[in-house]
């Protein structure tokens, strides 16, 4: 049989049934029995028959929903984009529907599938710690679903972005730690496979080459986000022989693990050690000292990923958008050596 002209009548000569059944069978008549129906179908994805008459009874129905996956709410940073995405989906009678990740890759994957299955009209991401491998996005893609990516992503996957400029964001942080003074500057990024943090890394290294000062291995190191992981990466740096004296943490989470460990090691802040952490959680003005840290845009970031994503939904061939919002260096005690 010829998959790409098969008919109606194909389909019922080669089960001995007649067109009308083949039909009702197709469009879920309930007078056709579950056994037809499913001898019917199994034949017309065999055959291609849906490809060729444009319809699918396995494929979901699209609903007035996009999904969100993040690695956690927890962060100031995704439910602050979550609330900009809301605001921008009730201006479009679209709902929400909210995801978390939890840093995990197998989560992230069956959270994909799960949303495409229902139906979405629209996926928004933030990549998980664990993610390495990317097919569960090239699935989406193959399905023609709108993906938006923002804050973490990769470039494996061809779709709209929504990020910082995360080298400069770095660059400016090390420049600031060497202005006031810090000789042995230490990058603790998140999980290496995160393209993100060796943007980071990369804009941190070149800060310091720009400043004449020697990247030494010793002084870069990676978390994996939990607590106990940030407490024991800061600890093998400050418990070093030679301990840096300005680090660049991957976000504040991390930041406040190195403040922890600092004061457990009987570190003055900023003394002895000045730390820059990035996101500008609320917290951060309630620490001791306060801490100095790089604030993204999240709200503005949920704001305009939601717009790619509405975007793509009235015109999925559109041309390709990457958005890169500003980022601000918030100086407080933590950095303020020269404060008297």
């Amino acid at each position: 049989m010829d998959k790409k002209q098969t008919t109606l009548k194909d389909i019922a000569a080669e089960l001995d049934v007649s067109i009308s059944t083949v039909s009702r069978a197709l469009q879920g008549n309930p007078r056709i029995s579950a056994r037809t129906r499913e001898r019917v179908l199994d034949l017309a994805q065999k055959y291609n028959y849906f490809q060729t008459k444009h319809i699918n009874p396995f494929a979901p129905k699209k609903i007035n929903a996009v999904g969100v996956i993040v690695p956690g709410i927890k962060y100031h940073l995704y439910a602050m984009a979550i609330s900009g995405i809301e605001k921008v989906l009730e201006m479009h009678q679209m709902q929400i529907i909210i995801c978390q990740s939890n840093e995990s890759y197998d989560r992230e994957k069956i959270l994909v599938k799960e949303l495409l299955d229902i139906g979405v009209s629209g996926l928004i991401v933030s990549l998980a710690g664990e993610t390495k491998e990317f097919d569960h996005f090239l699935e989406v893609k193959k399905r023609k679903v709108p993906l938006v990516f923002f804050n973490r992503l990769c470039d494996e996957v061809e779709s709209d972005k929504v990020i910082i400029d995360n080298f400069k964001a770095a660059y400016d942080a090390t420049q600031h730690l060497i202005a006031v003074g810090c000789k042995r500057i230490a990058y603790i990024g998140g999980p290496k496979i995160l393209q993100i943090s060796t943007t980071r890394l990369l804009g941190y290294k070149k800060a310091l080459v720009d400043a004449n000062i020697p990247v030494e291995e010793k002084f870069i190191e990676y978390s994996d986000f939990t607590r106990e992981g940030n407490l024991s990466t800061a600890r093998k740096l400050l418990y070093s022989p030679e301990h840096p004296d300005g680090i660049l943490a991957f976000s504040d989470q991390v930041a406040i693990g190195v403040m922890l460990a600092a004061k457990e090691r009987g570190l003055k802040m900023p003394e002895d050690l000045a730390i820059i952490g990035i996101n500008n959680e609320p917290v951060d003005e309630l620490l001791e000292p306060t801490l100095t840290s790089i604030d993204q845009p999240s709200y503005e970031m949920g704001i305009e990923s939601a717009k790619l994503v509405i975007d793509r939904i009235a015109n999925y061939d559109k041309e390709i958008s990457r958005k890169v919002l500003k980022s601000n260096l918030i100086i407080r005690k933590s950095t303020n050596k020269n404060k008297s």
